[in-house]
């Protein structure tokens, strides 16, 4: 049961001290531990491979009813209750990063993400002391009258849905760059709340998730009071008229985004594999911009030899793979634009290695299309470049794309010394991985004179709202996703990337094809319709007519502004929170 203070204390600096809240069972120290691990277990099920999407809502719920607790030690108490919630989340979502590297660079980034969680403990803490956000149950002696309540009780549910996500802006953008990873948005591609991605990108997604959820928490909470209450007032319906209104307002949350014209494609629909199976699978949305033009494009699923040796195992081992792949595509016949290779798709420089420069020349000849090359570059300065370079043939790279973004502690080791302390893990990167300086833009030639420019955004950049935003902005109108997950053996880490794929599709209103060394790999309609998928570690290949989109949508268009605006708003809620209870403190001390 939800309880606060009246909403006149607090309008003078004289007012007297809210009243001591009723002791409650449900915020006792063992039970809102209870919450934090059940939120947390209920937010890993919302993400792939278990993808039990309605549990994103019931896990925020679970998450607010934990931070409930108030008193003289409640920012500290639920730091640590949003700490254990988070902590249950990460260490099995990023599962893959044990698999990948070892138990204690799995553990430290664990509890840095976690960390975040009571960072968000601390700061709800405060927001909620300011006046406007303090409820009183409608079904209790003096509630406030039903529309009150439900007023106060939304605006309450707003506030910490802000404080939340802007929690999860802050830990996207720091410290290294951020880690993405694990924002609620991402649980919602297959939800009608993820398409509001096209109106405000993740970052409104996971606000009407957050908002939903806590929503649903209040509801219960009014249905609590309705049942304790139910002898002493049989006919006071109050708490049950405010948590059906409630549980509307967050109904609405959840499905209005339905009725957002995405942008989609019937073009996008056919998808061949190579072994020439068609499929013609419904987009399944309506759209405002009708069928143009279209990009042929190829895909090769290469492989590698053992699950678990990354792709850089037996030399040449992967760029065989991958030529082999491309002869089945050029067996084919189709009249291709582009083949498309994911990262590290070659594990030898075409530029250095004359071989390999006659076998892409062999390969681009035959299948009769530019091939995008993932590779990696080692310049005479020292550290190397992931790219994506984009070969003809007889003439070489024609355009090149270097990895904005490359993974702290995975590609590169910021204060090596000191990690190397902790774990020797950090020896097993010993070439650090230099940042490219140009926009993930690939410009593709084709036959008619015009040229296609293509998002060309590697791996784990997928998760990075500004850099797909940048790429789309820059005249990107297709996305490519070259990713190498041989190192994560059969985790999750694919379908969470696969998951980041078809959010940032429905962001930016442009079809995207993931393409992986060993898979999952996937064909991506404009409105997130994944239409094709592989499997892990196999070999395959895919064709994919793709619309070719040159329209900014909404969320493109609004740039930063909702990270920012979301950022504002929490940093004024924890100000005034904190104010009012200092002013509070004062009061009762005269």
């Amino acid at each position: 049961m939800v309880t606060s203070v009246d909403p006149d204390v607090g309008r003078t600096a004289a007012a007297p001290p809210p009243p001591a809240a009723r002791p409650d069972r449900w915020t006792s120290r063992p039970v809102t531990l209870l919450l934090a691990v059940a939120a947390g277990a209920g937010l890993w099920a919302a993400f792939p491979d278990v993808d039990a999407w309605p549990l994103a809502f019931v896990a925020v719920g679970l998450l607010y009813a934990a931070l409930r607790r108030d008193g003289r030690r409640a920012a500290a108490w639920n730091a640590l209750v949003g700490f254990v919630a988070m902590l249950t989340f990460w260490l099995p979502h990023i599962w893959w990063a044990n698999f990948a590297t070892d138990t204690v660079p799995w553990l430290a980034l664990s509890i840095l993400q976690a960390c975040f969680g009571a960072v968000l403990g601390v700061l709800w803490t405060w927001a909620r002391r300011l006046p406007p956000l303090r409820l009183r149950g409608a079904g209790r002696p003096g509630g406030a009258t039903t529309v009150r309540a439900w007023g106060r009780a939304v605006a309450h549910a707003g506030a910490f849905a802000v404080v939340l996500v802007a929690v999860e802006q802050w830990r996207a953008e720091v410290p290294f760059g951020g880690f993405p990873w694990g924002r609620l948005a991402w649980t919602m591609v297959d939800a009608p709340t993820g398409r509001a991605a096209w109106l405000g990108g993740t970052t409104l997604v996971s606000l009407l998730v957050a908002f939903a959820g806590t929503l649903g928490a209040l509801a219960l909470a009014q249905a609590v009071v309705a049942w304790r209450t139910r002898a002493a007032r049989p006919r006071d319906r109050r708490p049950l008229t405010v948590a059906a209104g409630l549980v509307a307002v967050g109904a609405l949350a959840v499905l209005a985004p339905a009725a957002l014209p995405l942008p989609a494609g019937s073009a996008a629909a056919p998808v061949a594999t190579a072994e020439l199976d068609t499929t013609v699978v419904d987009a399944g949305t309506a759209t405002h911009e009708a069928d143009g033009p279209v990009l042929l494009a190829g895909a090769v699923q290469g492989n590698v030899a053992e699950p678990g040796l990354g792709s850089f195992a037996n030399r040449a081992e992967v760029l065989n793979n991958h030529l082999e792949g491309t002869a089945v595509l050029a067996d084919r016949g189709e009249d291709l634009d582009v083949v498309l290779w994911p990262e590290n798709g070659s594990d030898l420089d075409p530029q250095e290695t004359p071989e390999v420069a006659t076998a892409l020349d062999e390969a681009a000849t035959a299948v009769g299309a530019p091939i995008l090359v993932g590779a990696q570059e080692y310049p005479d300065t020292g550290g190397r470049y992931n790219v994506s370079l984009l070969w003809q043939a007889g003439r070489g790279v024609t355009d090149r794309y270097a990895k904005q973004h490359p993974a702290p502690f995975g590609e590169y080791i910021p204060l090596r010394s000191f990690v190397r302390v902790f774990s020797d893990q950090v020896d097993r990167v010993t070439n650090d991985m230099l940042p490219g300086a140009e926009p993930a833009v690939v410009e593709l030639p084709r036959d008619d004179g015009t040229t296609v420019p293509m998002a060309t955004i590697i791996c784990f950049e997928i998760a990075y709202d500004e850099i797909v935003r940048d790429a789309v902005v820059r005249g990107a109108e297709v996305l490519v996703v070259p990713t190498n997950n041989a190192s994560f053996g059969y985790t999750a880490e694919s379908t969470q990337q696969l998951a980041m794929t078809r959010m940032q599709a429905m962001t930016t209103g442009r079809a995207a094809v993931q393409i992986s060394t060993v898979g999952v790999s996937g064909v991506v309609t404009p409105d997130g319709t994944l239409v094709a998928r592989t499997e892990l570690f196999t070999a395959d290949q895919l064709v994919a007519a793709l619309p070719l989109r040159t329209t900014l949508t909404p969320a493109v268009q609004a740039g930063y502004w909702p990270g920012w605006v979301v950022g504002g708003l929490a940093v004024a809620l924890v100000v005034a929170g904190a104010a009012t209870a200092a002013r509070e403190r004062r009061s009762r001390a005269r």
